[in-house]
């Protein structure tokens, strides 16, 4: 798995993988508190890359003035659909372990404010960055690089360059962190609370990251955005509507809190296992997935996301009322 990996690349796996590990080790405390420091110097250096970006190339005019690499509009919705599809199922795994953070908010403003207020201008401010810095970079080299260890690699000031290399350590530290390895390692707690504490599961967490091989899936732009993000959207949209249909639809907003945590509940179903949702969830993924091995149908695999959520939306409702489940507001729910 590691023979076609340069030496410096594996090096420097392997070191950020052990400064994973080790945050992991202290607990989600010492999460909380990476994740805090982080974001300001992120959002600083942010900024600082984007005035470097205005300053050398003559200002947003020349940048925005860099011709566009697609002859035809076709052309270019070829490209932009499935590179929406992936940008939408690279988020959302954030957006459905979201509870993993917002469950430490003390009321339900303060979560509904910090995700409406932070993530929206965060995200998009970063996407304008991105995009604006690797247009500038076709002024200023005479080439897109979008890579920003590869940027990096022309600046000529050893600060610049330290600081710059200290601040994508904390940027991937923080996402890995936050979106990769909190959620995993709650679900393996939660499989086996007893055995399994939170450090645990994400030591695990942290060894199927290896055994993904992401060098692999980041060898280049389509195996990673084409291949492995379009490929998880197929299982991560029909998620999304299964728990939105469920709680929005089915359930109009009205939970039995305490039966969430019972055996024999509402929530038991089958033994535990709710078999309309299973189903549904299989007829999403599999209508999406169906693009991929047929070529006639590839737009189902390019919107799988959106095609998962939407097939696997309305089979889990059709199941769930033909079943009686019908929406109830029960005594004591939240």
């Amino acid at each position: 798995a590691w023979k076609n990996v340069p030496h410096g690349a594996a090096i420097c796996f392997l070191v950020f993988w052990l400064i994973n590990l080790a945050v992991v080790l202290k607990g989600i405390e010492y999460i909380r508190i990476l994740q805090g420091i982080s974001a300001p110097v992120l959002l600083g250096v942010g900024l600082l890359l984007l005035g470097w970006a205005y300053r050398t190339a003559g200002g947003f005019g020349p940048m925005f003035a860099v011709p566009s690499r697609f002859t035809s509009f076709p052309d270019f919705l070829k490209f932009l659909i499935p590179a929406l599809n992936g940008t939408v199922g690279f988020w959302a795994t954030v957006s459905l372990n979201i509870p993993d953070f917002t469950r430490f908010a003390r009321n339900q403003r303060e979560q509904v404010i910090g995700q409406a207020l932070a993530l929206p201008t965060t995200m998009t401010l970063y996407a304008f960055v991105g995009i604006v810095v690797t247009s500038a970079t076709v002024v200023i080299y005479g080439t897109a690089i979008w890579d920003p260890v590869q940027l990096l690699s022309r600046f000529h000031s050893p600060v610049a360059v330290v600081i710059s290399l200290i601040a994508i350590l904390l940027a991937t530290l923080n996402v890995n962190i936050g979106a990769n390895v909190v959620s995993p390692a709650n679900d393996f707690s939660n499989l086996w609370p007893r055995g399994i504490s939170f450090r645990t599961g994400g030591v695990i967490t942290c060894f199927m990251g290896i055994a993904l091989m992401p060098w692999k899936l980041l060898s280049n732009y389509r195996t990673f955005i084409l291949g492995w993000l379009g490929g998880y959207a197929a299982f991560l949209g029909p998620v999304a509507g299964i728990m939105i249909c469920d709680y929005f639809v089915i359930r109009r907003r009205e939970l039995q809190v305490n039966d969430l945590y019972l055996r024999g509940g509402v929530y038991e179903y089958a033994h535990g296992f709710n078999w309309s949702a299973v189903i549904a969830l299989a007829l999403g993924a599999g209508t999406a997935l169906a693009g991929l091995a047929v070529p006639s149908v590839r737009v189902l695999y390019d919107y799988s996301w959106f095609v998962g959520f939407a097939v696997s939306f309305v089979a889990y409702y059709a199941l769930m009322r033909f079943q009686g489940q019908a929406a109830f507001a029960p005594e004591g729910a939240a």
